[in-house]
C-alpha cells in the first residue's frame, strides 16, 4: 500500500527534490589549514631541538621551484684556484684573476679584476674579507658588493685578515724593521688601532665581538721550546692588557665564540678569556688535526685523523669550555666540513651529511659525486660546489 502521508513541512508541493550540493572550501581556507598543520609540526621540532625555526626560514627564503628541485644555480669559470665563501644568500667566488659575487638567481652582482698569488677567503659579521696571502690586494664585501678595498704597501705584505661579529676587521702583515704588524679597522673601515711587534713574529689577529679587544698571535722559543703566545690589547690603549701562552702547539687560528677566545693549534684546542685566563683545553690526543671549522655557535668542528693519510678518523665537537661535546667515528674519506650556527656539513665522497652539534644526522644527500666543497648556512642549507657550478641543498 502506498504512503500516502503528508509531510507539509517538507512538502515540495509535486515538483522534483534536487540533492543539495556540497559547498567547497574556498582556497584561502584550504592554504590556512594546511599553514595550521605546517606551523603545528614546525613548533613540536622547534621546542624539541630548535631547528624548526629554520624550517620556516627556508620554507619562506626559497622560491617554490628551489623548494621542490633544490636547485639554485651560481655559474662561475673553473679553477684550480678557486676559493669560496657563503654570504647570506649570496656566493663569494675567489680566484687568482677575479672575485666575484653571485645572487640567489646565479646573477652577478658584483665582481673586479685582481691580481693573487695566494688567495684567501674568510667571513664574520655579513661580511666578507678576501686577500692575497704574501700579497698587497684586500676586499671587503657584504651581501651588495664592495664596502672597502685595500692596496698595502709593498714592505707590509699580507699574512692574514679576520672579520668579527660585527664587521671590525683585523689585519696582519708583515713590516719592514720589525717582525709584524696588525691594523683594526671598524665598521666603517676606519683605521682605530695598529702595533708593530718588534720581538715576535705575528701571525694571525681577531677582535672580539665586543669591539673592545685586539688578540694577536705571536710566535717564538721560551727555554728551547716553542710557543704560541696570545698578546691581548685594549683598542683605547697602546700597551698590551694580558697574554697567554700555547706551549708545543703552533696556533693556526684564532677567533672568538660565545665571548670566550678560541685558539686551533696543531694538537689542542685551548679556550681563553680576554683577560687572558685559560678556561680549557682539549687535546687531540696523538690524532692528526686534519680539518677544522670554528662557525659554529658556541662550539669547534674537528675532523681528527688517526694517520697523516688515509680515512680512518672521527668528526668531534668541542665546546667553549674546552669539554668534548660528540664524537663520531668516520671511515670514508671527508672532502669538506663546514659550521654555521647549529649545523655542521660533512661532505664525504658520494655523499652530503648535515649534522646537529652532537653529530645526529638532520638531513642526508646521495650522489654527491660532482662536488668537492659544502658551505652550509645557518639556515641549515647547503651549496654543494662543484668546479664551474654550486647548487642548493634544501633539507
Amino acid at each position: 500500500m502506498a504512503d500516502t502521508t503528508k509531510d507539509i513541512w517538507n512538502d515540495d508541493d509535486g515538483e522534483e527534490r534536487k540533492p543539495k550540493k556540497r559547498r567547497k572550501l574556498p582556497g584561502i581556507v584550504l592554504f590556512l589549514l594546511t599553514l595550521v598543520v605546517v606551523l603545528g609540526v614546525v613548533l613540536v621540532a622547534a621546542y624539541r631541538d630548535g631547528t624548526g625555526f629554520d624550517v620556516l626560514r627556508r620554507y619562506f627564503s626559497y622560491s617554490r621551484e628551489e623548494k621542490t628541485s633544490g636547485d639554485a644555480g651560481y655559474n662561475y669559470d673553473a679553477s684550480s684556484s678557486n676559493r669560496f665563501a657563503a654570504l647570506g644568500d649570496t656566493l663569494v667566488v675567489l680566484s687568482d684573476t677575479s672575485l666575484k659575487l653571485l645572487g640567489q638567481g646565479g646573477e652577478e652582482l658584483w665582481s673586479a679584476n685582481v691580481q693573487m698569488k695566494a688567495p684567501a677567503l674568510a667571513t664574520s659579521g655579513g661580511r666578507a674579507v678576501a686577500y692575497d696571502v704574501g700579497g698587497r690586494e684586500l676586499y671587503v664585501l657584504d651581501e651588495k658588493g664592495e664596502v672597502a678595498s685595500f692596496q698595502m704597501d709593498e714592505e707590509e705584505p699580507l699574512i692574514a685578515a679576520a672579520l668579527n661579529g660585527k664587521g671590525w676587521l683585523a689585519v696582519t702583515a708583515e713590516k719592514q724593521n720589525y717582525k709584524g704588524c696588525v691594523s683594526v679597522y671598524n665598521a666603517k673601515m676606519e683605521k682605530v688601532f695598529d702595533f708593530n711587534s718588534s720581538r715576535r713574529f705575528v701571525s694571525d689577529a681577531c677582535v672580539t665581538d665586543d669591539c673592545a679587544y685586539l688578540a694577536a698571535v705571536t710566535l717564538g722559543q721560551e727555554d728551547g721550546t716553542f710557543v704560541s703566545n696570545i698578546v691581548l690589547y685594549d683598542l683605547t690603549q697602546t700597551e698590551p692588557v694580558a697574554n697567554y701562552s700555547v706551549r708545543d702547539g703552533l696556533v693556526m687560528n684564532i677567533t672568538q665564540q660565545s665571548g670566550k677566545l678560541v685558539a686551533v693549534s696543531d694538537n689542542k684546542l685551548t679556550i681563553a678569556d680576554a683577560s687572558g685566563q685559560i678556561g680549557g683545553e682539549y687535546s687531540y690526543g696523538g690524532a692528526y688535526l686534519r680539518e677544522y671549522d670554528c662557525g659554529g655557535d658556541g662550539y669547534t668542528v674537528l675532523l681528527l685523523n688517526r694517520y697523516q693519510s688515509g680515512s680512518v678518523g672521527r668528526l668531534v665537537t668541542v665546546g667553549t669550555d674546552g669539554e668534548e661535546l660528540a664524537s663520531l667515528d668516520v671511515h670514508e674519506e671527508v672532502l669538506s666540513i663546514s659550521a654555521a650556527g647549529r649545523y655542521i656539513a660533512v661532505l664525504y665522497t658520494d655523499s652530503l651529511v648535515v649534522y646537529n652539534p652532537d653529530l645526529q644526522a638532520y638531513a642526508t644527500l646521495k650522489g654527491t659525486g660532482y662536488a668537492k666543497e659544502a658551505l652550509v648556512r645557518t639556515d641549515g642549507s647547503a651549496l654543494l660546489v662543484a668546479s664551474e657550478s654550486a647548487r642548493l641543498f634544501l633539507p
